[in-house]
Parts: C-alpha cells; sequence; structure tokens
C-alpha cells in the first residue's frame, strides 16, 4: 500500500509497504483480506482506493460505494482503437452535413431540419470524443497519442454548434447558446437521435419549415476576420441573403469594415455565389 500527497495530485508517494486498519464494523461482503481492507478504506475516507489481486492480476477501484474492476490496458486500447474509428466516421458525417447546410444557405433553401442534423452530429462527436478521453486517461503515456488523434478530430467541432445555434436560435438573447448547450447535454441518446425533439426542446418551429440564418457560421469563414467585425456586421444585414445580395459600398456602411475588408468580402461572397451556381447545376 502507499500513501498519496493528494488525491488530486497522487505522484509523490509518502510512504510504502503501510498497514492500513480501517474500521472493522463497516460492513463489506469482501472475502480477501486486502479487498476487506480496501473497501472499508474506501468507505471509511470517502476516497479512491484500488486493491490489486497479484494471483488474478486485476486491480479494482472502490469508491462512493462502488466496486469496478480496472480493465486490462491491452483491453482499454481495442476500445479506443474501436471508438476513435467509429468518431472518425462521425466526423465525417459531420463535416458533410455542415457541408450541405452552407450549400443550402447560399442558394437560400435551408430549413431548421438542416441546422439541426449538423447540431446532432456535432453533439455525437463530443459525447463520444468524451468517453475516449476518458478511457484513454487509463492507458498513461500510451494514451498521448489518442490523445493527438482525438484533438484532431474534436477540432472546431464546439466552435460549430455555437455557431449554428447562434444563426438558428429564435430569439436570440444574452444566454440563449449556453442555455441551448445544456439543453443538449441532458437528452438521453435516443432522444438525441430524433430530430423532432431536438428541434423541439430548442425551441425551433418545425423542422421543414424554411429558415434564415443570420450569418454566424459563413462568416467565421471569413480569413482573419475579428469577432467583434463578425458581430457588427450580422446585426447590420441580418441574414446570409442580405450578405449574399451586398456589394462594396454595403459592407462599407458597417463599422470596423474598410476598404479592403469589404473588398474581402464582397470577393468570398461572390465566391460563395458562384460555387452555388455549380452545385444547382449539379441538382439539375
Amino acid at each position: 500500500h502507499g500513501a498519496y500527497e493528494s488525491q488530486a495530485d497522487a505522484r509523490t508517494i509518502l510512504e510504502a509497504n503501510v498497514h492500513f486498519l480501517p474500521n472493522g464494523t463497516i460492513p463489506t461482503e469482501e472475502t480477501g483480506a486486502r479487498h476487506r481492507t480496501a473497501e472499508r478504506l474506501a468507505v471509511e475516507t470517502q476516497k479512491p482506493v484500488v486493491a490489486v489481486s497479484e494471483g488474478r492480476r486485476v486491480a479494482t477501484l472502490f469508491y462512493d460505494g462502488k466496486k469496478v474492476e480496472l480493465a486490462q490496458p491491452t483491453e482499454v486500447a481495442a476500445h479506443v482503437n474501436q471508438d476513435l474509428q467509429s468518431l472518425d466516421r462521425l466526423r465525417a458525417r459531420l463535416d458533410d452535413s455542415e457541408s450541405r447546410l452552407t450549400r443550402l444557405e447560399v442558394t437560400g433553401m435551408v430549413t431548421y431540419r438542416h441546422a439541426v442534423t449538423v447540431i446532432q452530429r456535432a453533439e455525437m462527436v463530443e459525447r463520444l470524443g468524451r468517453l475516449v478521453a476518458s478511457r484513454a486517461a487509463t492507458l498513461g503515456d500510451e494514451g498521448r497519442v489518442v490523445a493527438v488523434q482525438l484533438n484532431d478530430l474534436l477540432l472546431g467541432v464546439d466552435h460549430t454548434m455555437r455557431l449554428v445555434l447562434l444563426d438558428y436560435l429564435r430569439p436570440l438573447r444574452s444566454g440563449s447558446v449556453e442555455k441551448a448547450l445544456d439543453t443538449l447535454d441532458t437528452l438521453t441518446p435516443s432522444d438525441l437521435e430524433d430530430p423532432s425533439r431536438v428541434g423541439k426542446e430548442l425551441g425551433f418551429p418545425d423542422l421543414d419549415d424554411p429558415a434564415e440564418p443570420r450569418g454566424h457560421r459563413i462568416l467565421s469563414k471569413v480569413a482573419r476576420l475579428p469577432e467583434s467585425v463578425r458581430e457588427e456586421i450580422v446585426r447590420d444585414f441580418g441574414s446570409v441573403a442580405k450578405l449574399m445580395a451586398a456589394d462594396e459600398s454595403d459592407f462599407l456602411r458597417v463599422e470596423g469594415v474598410g476598404e479592403t475588408r469589404a473588398r474581402q468580402l464582397k470577393a468570398f461572397f461572390d465566391r460563395l455565389h458562384s460555387s452555388a451556381q455549380e452545385w444547382e447545376a449539379i441538382l439539375d
């Protein structure tokens, strides 16, 4: 047994080969002396206690009235690799749905259903990411490679979800996005898979109703555009449709937009317009 400096740190061993004597009246169903001691010590100290069975080569965690056999590192690594593959596929689906959302916003054909699809997939990616992170934490140094892969797969997901909510929540008030994120976090997996339930919880109208995005997400794709200027542009124009129809003089009226940035914005939306014509040609 070892005693550690603190539960939060647990990096410095203060003592080794210590014989613990917890309260013997604490009930336990464990038969081995080591595991009886561990369970009683966990109850008495309200701290996590690990008992290692040398013969079975199994580590058991006692904490908060629970007993959990810790999986072997090879078993954990196999689960993590499977989860990473699932996460990679789910992230690809999220990216596809976001690209489709952009096309539909630019062509004026977007509905709330398309926004909900992006929100659903982003929340699923984040949930699976948290699961992978918790499992990888038990792998020690081997988990560092997983952490790098995980960071790549989660990059920008939370940002995208927040921007979609900024674009589609009606009405949009201070704290609306955080409240929506909290709501999503409380949904069960089956509720999250139901677009109608997600839309209802977020306060959206019928999912097949036409939507008018404000433009936060599309403007976030403009290089080196400060968030404060983006918000001013959205406040001035109010919708993607108006942004698509704007010219340089319209952008110049916005505080923080000079001639160079006005040309940049006009060129950006011209490229989107050209792409939209290509998308419509493909659909035809």
